[in-house]
Order: C-alpha cells, then structure tokens, then sequence
C-alpha cells in the first residue's frame, strides 16, 4: 500500500511539474514573440527571429495547449464530471483576489491564441487580406493580457517568495516599455510636410538620400517610402502588401524594393513585383525642384507605372 501510494504521488508530481514547466516555458515564449517586433525596428539583428515569428506562435500555442490539457485533467480528471467543466465551471467568485476563476482568463487567451495560429499561414493572409490579417493578430496584446491576469490570479496565489512575481512584473515591464519606446521613435521619424506646394510634400533635398536606401514621409495617416535608386527617385505606399511590413525601412535589392520583413520585392518604378509574382503597391509621383525631392501626396493605383525623376530635374542654372 505505502508503494503504490508513493506512485501515485510521483505520478501527480510529475503531472504537475509538467504543467507548470510547460507554463512557465509559454508565458517566456510569448514575452520572447512579443519583443521581437519592436527589437526588429532598433536593430537588423532581429530579422531572422521576424521572419520566423509566426512559426514560434505556432510553438507557443502548442505549448500553451499542452500545458491547458494536462491542467484539466490534473485538476478535474478525478472526479464524477467532465474534466473541462470541472475545472471552468468550478466555484469561485469574481469579486475576489484569491478565489479569481483564473482558468476561465487562460482559457480566453488560449482560444485567440488558437485563431492566430489556425490563420497564421499565407492562406488565410491571402483572403483575408492584410488589414484584416493584421487586426485579427493584435489580439495577442489582448490575449497577453489575460495570461499575466491569469498567471497572478492563479500560480502565484500560492506562491510565497516575491521572486516569481517579480519576474513577471519585469517581463510585462520590457514588453510595454519596448512597444512605448518604438511607438515614440516611430513618430519622430514620420516626416510631415513641410514646405509643401499645393498637395506635394517636400521630403527633402537631394542629399540627404542613400542610394538604394529608404526614407519615409508621411501623407495625413498614410507613410510614403521614397528612394533613390540608379534611375531617379521612386516614391511607393510604405505598406507591404504581404504583411504590411515597412517597406521604408528596407533597401533596393536587384533593382527591387526589398520588404525588410519577409523579402517581398516591388519595383520602385511601377510598384509591381516581378515575375512570376503579382503583388502590386501604390505608387506616387515625384519630381524634383531647387535640389528637393517633392512627392504628391495623393496615391496612384496599385501598380501605376511612374517615371523616376532625375536628380538634376529642377535644378537652376
């Protein structure tokens, strides 16, 4: 009897180092994902995280569903109900810190999670479109949310060292103070018009611009990438059509527009991929007067092919 009650022990522990090892390797996969996208804005270090954010999503949520799974039979398999309404359905009050129904919080969070990750492949990007893809994937912000609600209501209630929570505290710290910082550096390198003639926007002189090398303006609530290329300069929607990635933050690639994101590649005089691809951006007209570059700040049609102004266009003699 005492050795089939130490089994039985061994097997609950390990059932329940499993679901928090599991957790606790969630909740750091997912602090992980959510500073991928502003570190990939200070730094090119990132890409290749960026480009595999969606698959380390994909992880996450296995993960997050794993450790779900085994939670609801540890804590509701024993008894004359079904696991999952034992475990959601379980008494508890909401006006209350310790007796919070945390598992509803996490379960919330694991059903947006489950929606990104069904979604996450180009399929759905495709017919969704990338506005609506992209909307439907800031819930994680939401659903990051419901996990630290449900990491405090839950694990560490029974949790007496301050450390854990801490921990926590930090990770929440680094993420919100991450998206702050980028959000403030991202509005200070908007270029409003300035001098602008008519509806043109004065992006700058001459100069100031790298071969091959973006640089963006804005248009009321639309960004323009402008770039100066072996042809002229070429001024595009700074929105990539694949995953609204910031085609101004990337560079000229092979006489294409290069998508520092995933690598979608436009050319800068007709804003269409090359073949055998069919993507198409908006394209704007440019021209150049007493050494400044001036962009119209109202869009051409998706794949409006727009002759490259001349460096030397404008220029008194």
């Amino acid at each position: 009897a005492v050795a089939l009650t130490a089994v039985v022990a061994l097997h609950e522990a390990g059932h329940f180092l499993a679901m928090r090892a599991l957790g606790s390797l969630g909740i750091i996969l997912l602090h992980v994902i959510l500073c991928i996208g502003p570190i990939a804005r200070w730094t090119d270090l990132a890409a290749p995280l960026l480009y595999n954010r969606r698959h380390l999503g994909v992880m996450f949520f296995l993960v997050a569903l794993l450790h779900g799974l085994i939670a609801i039979g540890y804590y509701g398999g024993f008894g004359v109900r079904d696991p999952f309404s034992a475990v959601l359905a379980a008494p508890g009050s909401f006006a209350s810190v310790s007796g919070f129904p945390f598992e509803v919080l996490g379960f919330a969070a694991l059903l947006v999670f489950f929606v990104m990750a069904a979604t996450s492949h180009d399929f759905w990007l495709a017919n969704l479109g990338p506005r609506v893809w992209k909307s439907l994937h800031m819930l994680v912000y939401f659903a990051y949310a419901l996990v630290v609600l449900h990491v405090m209501l839950g694990a560490l209630q029974s949790e007496r060292s301050p450390v854990f929570a801490g921990v926590l505290l930090a990770g929440v710290v680094v993420v919100s103070g991450l998206h702050i910082a980028t959000g403030v550096r991202e509005l200070r390198r908007d270029r409003w018009a300035a001098g602008a003639h008519d509806d043109w926007i004065d992006v700058g002189p001459v100069d100031r611009f790298e071969l091959d090398v973006g640089v963006v303006c804005r248009s009321g609530s639309e960004r323009i990438a402008v770039f100066r290329h072996s042809g002229g300069f070429s001024a595009v929607t700074n929105v990539c059509a694949h995953q609204a990635g910031p085609l101004g933050e990337g560079r000229i690639v092979g006489g294409c527009i290069t998508c520092p994101w995933h690598g979608y590649q436009y050319r800068p005089e007709d804003g269409q991929s090359p073949p055998p691809y069919t993507e198409k951006i908006a394209t704007y007209n440019v021209r150049v007067e007493g050494g400044r570059v001036l962009v119209d700040a109202r869009a051409n049609p998706p794949g409006t092919p727009v002759p490259p102004a001349s460096a030397n266009e404008g220029r008194e003699l």
